[in-house]
């Protein structure tokens, strides 16, 4: 498996990261971190990361300095589906020598990287209008609605090898993002990507908290080694 060419982050001081150099010299390479959005479906298809320009908006923050220490892969078959899949015996397989491994961070610098990202919120309008109420939901309950009646496991995992492939897996959701943009992004995933390949579903304000009750129950089985 190829190696991510990261090369400048090597050496890098954490002082040096806390200013920002570091997002701008490396992560830009894979990585939108400026906005706006992508505009065109060649564009999206030809990412080769996921954008960071509102990760502030998106991502906890601890689970950034988390994995930026360990990285793991999120989506299974890249950013693009079509540009990581290969014929097999049983039809289209992954690829898995197109695919390149995230560079791992040492502690002090996957903390001042993740403070940087944190100041990165353009969308703040987007998550003030959402709210998140409490609730569960059954593990079966939510995997009838989320796999049968919305379809939603033909592109993602709900845990390692069950599910879909062609976006980022959803068992660790809830650890890695954060509510208000988790309820957001499902009402209108266009608001945020609009070339998006998340389709928007139209869900009630009901169902859509439905969903994030259950992707929280999903990552808290995932924490649990369920």
């Amino acid at each position: 498996m190829k190696r991510m060419i990261l090369v400048t982050v090597l050496g890098f001081s954490g002082a040096v990261l806390a200013e920002g150099g570091m997002l701008q010299e490396s992560c830009a390479a894979c990585h939108n971190i400026k906005g706006p959005a992508t505009q065109t479906l060649k564009a999206a298809f030809e990412k080769k990361g996921p954008a960071l320009f509102y990760a502030g908006n998106k991502y906890r923050q601890e689970w950034l300095v988390s994995w930026l220490q360990k990285p793991s892969r999120i989506r299974p078959a890249g950013m693009y589906y079509g540009g990581h899949i290969k014929p097999g015996p049983k039809g289209d397989e992954i690829d898995t020598s197109t695919l390149t491994d995230h560079i791992a961070l040492s502690k002090a610098d996957a903390t001042s990287v993740a403070a940087e990202l944190m100041k990165l919120k353009p969308h703040n309008d987007l998550i003030a209008k959402e709210k998140i109420e409490s609730g569960t939901i059954s593990k079966q309950m939510g995997e009838m609605a989320f796999n049968k009646f919305l379809g939603c496991m033909a592109c993602h995992l709900i845990e390692p090898e069950y599910g879909g492939v062609s976006g980022p897996e959803l068992y660790t959701a809830a650890k890695r993002l954060q509510p208000q943009y988790i309820v957001s992004f499902i009402r209108s995933p266009q608001a945020w990507e609009p070339k998006s390949m998340m389709p928007n579903k139209n869900l009630s304000e009901v169902n859509i908290q439905k969903m994030v009750h259950y992707l929280e129950t999903l990552s808290k089985e995932a924490t649990n080694g369920h």
